[in-house]
């Protein structure tokens, strides 16, 4: 017997079961057995499996398409009656990506080495995406610099209760920081409460954040307890905070202040202990330059300033987080797909991705709802352009791509100050910003431009915004 015993699922009836129950414990396997759906669900509810044994004849076609495919690591060996030759279309889809066949009556030395080797894939499948450094735990996946620079920073806001400023582009993921800061604080315990600034009618807001009595206003029925006073003791997150109108805001920055809310029709002071943490895809500085947003409200919030990173900044993690969408999408049809082709993670590598993480995240339900194949092909992703144009370097591009690698190393180097970055670079700031806008490079910098410069640069970014990441011509979002 193995020193370490291997567990495996099976779904076979009674006659099978027990010619393989004691073959198997002999060999160190710990056999657990479901007869139906419900149990099968129930087994994937108390632990993770590597290796699955699937009698095909006699199971019903909804189990197979429902459940074969809620865990991605989960190799199944099919066992297949002789008589089995016509399978039907949802059977067609789990025997694509099943790991091995074995014909019934059950040869026991081929079916052990088979599980075997079916285990040993699975647990490989099973290790983290993610380095130790990051926060897959909290759902934020990604080895790149640029996110192990921003989860490191995420750990050390959740050391502290004061407010945080979550900048970036939209679809990087800013709620999802907010989480983890949130479940890594020591109000983890307590609710986190998310409020969409934008999307709230403004004549609703005052009710939605504050709350109401009944018959503070015509509609009010009975008493609501708003957002902030739901979240006491918890994280209030603030999500497009940049959307909320000017005298909310100020009553908004009272509240911070004084802790203190009074319900609508009311004047009984509620005392609030929350955590705020806001986000904006909007450059709130320039905002408050062009009178916005308060500036006063500004400050309260930036206490800790952190930029989710987009996600044409994180090297190499564009293949990390596509398997992880993978696994977690692929259960809805059967775990038929397996994984992608070298021409879709060629064209996903070389795309910009303009709508960040949101947009990969819709690509690929929509390749694992389309696919025909286990492999993902560009076709399946709606990157049919990227994947015809890969790999034909021209000349123009490679003098582009020169350009771009030189500004954006200036840009770094000279703190994102567009006037020491032209000196460095040999050109004029005018020049400077016609190659921002050229290459599509934007985000916060450093410079204002005069009014003889961006009426010279049709298009020249707005002082704030950065010159540090690049947006290359793309195909049609998916969304």
């Amino acid at each position: 017997m193995n020193s370490v015993d291997r567990d495996v699922v099976a779904l076979v009836d009674d006659a099978l079961h027990s010619k393989l129950l004691d073959y198997l414990q002999g060999r160190g396997w710990r056999l657990h057995r479901a007869t139906n759906a419900d149990e099968l669900a129930r087994l994937f509810e108390q632990q993770d499996f590597h290796v699955g044994l699937l009698q095909l004849h006699g199971i019903g076609e909804g189990t197979l398409f429902d459940l074969v495919g809620r865990q991605q690591s989960l190799q199944w060996i099919a066992l297949m009656d002789p008589s089995f030759l016509r399978p039907t279309p949802q059977h067609r889809n789990f025997l694509a990506g099943v790991y091995d066949f074995h014909t019934l009556p059950v040869d026991h030395g081929r079916l052990s080495m088979s599980m075997g080797h079916a285990w040993g894939k699975g647990q490989l499948l099973k290790q983290p995406l993610s380095s130790p450094g990051s926060l897959v735990q909290h759902g934020i996946v990604g080895n790149s610099p640029a996110m192990q620079a921003f989860c490191a920073a995420l750990r050390k806001a959740s050391k502290v209760d004061a407010p945080v400023l979550i900048g970036g582009e939209s679809g990087t993921g800013k709620e999802l920081a907010a989480h983890a800061i949130h479940n890594m604080s020591a109000r983890s315990n307590n609710a986190f409460v998310a409020v969409n600034c934008g999307a709230l009618p403004t004549h609703l807001i005052q009710s939605e954040l504050f709350g109401h009595e009944k018959g503070a206003f015509t509609g009010a029925h009975q008493r609501k307890v708003g957002r902030m006073e739901a979240a006491s003791g918890g994280t209030l997150f603030l999500d497009e905070i940049a959307d909320l109108p000017l005298d909310l805001q100020a009553t908004l920055l009272r509240v911070l202040q004084d802790k203190v809310i009074e319900r609508l029709g009311s004047t009984r002071q509620i005392q609030l202990d929350i955590r705020v943490i806001a986000a904006s895809h909007v450059n709130l500085e320039e905002a408050v330059a062009k009178g916005r947003f308060r500036e006063d409200l500004y400050y309260r919030l930036n206490v800790i300033h952190l930029v989710a990173p987009p996600l044409r900044d994180r090297q190499g993690d564009v293949e990390v987080l596509a398997q992880a969408l993978l696994d977690q999408f692929s259960w809805e049809t059967g775990g038929k797909v397996k994984g992608f082709s070298r021409q879709a993670l060629r064209a996903m590598n070389q795309y910009a991705w303009p709508g960040n993480v949101r947009e990969l995240i819709n690509r690929i339900r929509q390749g694992v709802v389309m696919a025909e194949h286990p492999y993902l092909t560009p076709e399946d992703l709606g990157m049919e352009r990227r994947a015809s144009d890969a790999g034909r370097p021209t000349l123009d591009g490679a003098r582009a791509k020169a350009e771009i690698d030189a500004i954006r190393s200036a840009l770094r180097r000279c703190q994102h100050n567009v006037s020491e970055a032209a000196r460095e670079l040999g050109v004029s700031r005018a020049t400077l910003y016609r190659l921002l806008e050229r290459y599509a490079l934007s985000g916060p910098y450093k410079g204002k431009t005069t009014p003889e410069q961006r009426s010279s640069t049709p298009g020249t970014p707005a002082a704030g915004d950065s010159a540090s990441h690049l947006t290359r011509p793309s195909p049609p979002s998916a969304r």
